[in-house]
């Protein structure tokens, strides 16, 4: 038997779900990067610097790609 499909709005708010989490972990990880790179956190200041771009990149990026994903994937399903 095949699995019942999730209405859209219980997809939705899946999918906003998703992305405020995603952008919230790209904000934890600038945070933490930052807090590396001024020496608040015993690390590499470089590690700190890489960590704060790649979660600026999260933050921005990510969501948008999900997005793209998602309305491919919708259109596949002629949806």
């Amino acid at each position: 038997m095949n699995a019942p499909t999730p209405s859209e709005e219980e997809r939705a708010a899946r999918r906003i779900a998703l992305m405020s989490g995603t952008r919230f972990a790209g904000a934890l990880i600038v945070v933490l990067g930052i807090a590396i790179a001024q020496g608040q956190v015993s690390a590499s200041y470089w590690l700190g610097v890489a960590l704060a771009v790649g979660g600026l990149l999260v933050f921005f990026v990510a969501p948008t790609k999900m997005v793209r994903r998602w309305k491919k994937q919708d259109r596949e399903r002629g949806e």
